[in-house]
């Protein structure tokens, strides 16, 4: 969803400041189609003064002023580390916290958790791999409804597998 919003909102606004001073209406209007939108529009023009404010235009790189911007949480905190300031960082999606927890790895539900007990458990140099691998494991091999165990890569690995 996210991808077929953003060609107009990426044209309509070119700058920070163009978001920054835009109009909540017309960004929910172009961000309707995606949930929680108008949350996520006064977000969106809240993270962008945010930044020029506080953090001089620059997207902050450390977890603790990441989360301080308007709907950021540590998720997303971390891939902005991991994918743009290339600083290793576990990203805790539903597969990767459910996965994680079938093959033994955490125990934990907080993503926060799960995210300390990855951190503890893997080599850094692989926690962004472990995020794009596992997140893609998840969606298309071990699935939450119907783990395909037969299919898997890790299924000698995994405590929870059917056999």
């Amino acid at each position: 969803r996210v991808n077929l919003v953003t060609p107009e909102l990426f044209s309509t606004y070119k700058t920070l400041e163009d978001y920054a001073n835009a109009d909540v209406k017309d960004i929910e209007r172009i961000i309707k189609s995606c949930g929680f939108y108008r949350d996520k529009a006064k977000s969106i023009i809240g993270m962008a003064k945010m930044i020029l404010e506080d953090f001089g235009g620059v997207v902050p790189d450390n977890i603790d002023d990441l989360i301080k911007l308007p709907g950021v949480g540590r998720k997303t905190a971390n891939v902005i580390r991991g994918n743009i300031y290339d600083i290793p960082s576990v990203v805790v999606d539903t597969h990767v916290g459910r996965i994680s927890r079938k093959l033994g790895l955490t125990a934990q539900e907080d993503p926060e958790k799960v995210e300390h007990d990855l951190e503890k458990k893997l080599p850094p140099d692989h926690w962004i791999l472990w995020n794009i691998q596992i997140i893609a494991h998840g969606r298309s091999i071990c699935t939450a409804r119907k783990p395909r165990c037969s299919e898997c890569f890790l299924r000698e690995y995994c405590p929870s597998r059917s056999d």
